[in-house]
């Protein structure tokens, strides 16, 4: 049960920060955008995303959210119960966690709101990667972990 505790971290410091961020910064908008510099290539704005990963979808129409509403709910499922039958493969348990932690931070963004919160702005003048927040970021370490744990998996497989 370790591992939902890991989740939910996840999940409320994605939704605090989100809620602070949105509360000490203007939303981006054209022709006015409020920003915190952190380093010469990363600043803090907040944006909101109607679309998916990288704003796919985001123009869609309004179609989206509830699309990926279901989706995210039916992927959320799918991995909580899978969480549930590997907690004792530590590394993917974990993985899991930090996936199911984001995709929830997310999912309850687009259904309350239509869209999410993103705040973390990385860039190198004039490019700009797309922004994301803590719940990405948990969902990408965890999809990270979670190859690093097949390869793991397929050595010690192939040592036996």
């Amino acid at each position: 049960m370790i591992y939902y505790s890991i989740t939910l971290i996840v999940f409320f410091a994605d939704q605090l920060l989100k809620l602070y961020m949105s509360s000490i910064l203007a939303l981006c908008v054209p022709g006015r955008c409020e920003s915190i510099d952190i380093l010469p290539m990363f600043k803090l704005t907040v944006l909101h995303n109607t679309g998916a990963a990288f704003s796919f979808l985001a123009d869609a129409g309004g179609w989206q959210r509830w699309f990926l509403v279901c989706l995210s709910s039916v992927v959320s499922v799918v991995i909580g119960v899978w969480l549930y039958r590997v907690q004792q493969q530590k590394l993917l348990a974990v993985s899991l966690a930090l996936i199911l932690g984001g995709a929830l931070g997310n999912l309850i963004d687009r259904f309350l709101q239509g869209y999410v919160v993103d705040f973390f702005v990385v860039y190198y003048h004039p490019h700009y990667f797309p922004a994301f927040n803590i719940a990405d970021s948990a969902i990408s370490v965890g999809a990270a972990l979670m190859i690093l744990d097949m390869f793991l998996e397929k050595k010690r497989s192939v040592s036996e």
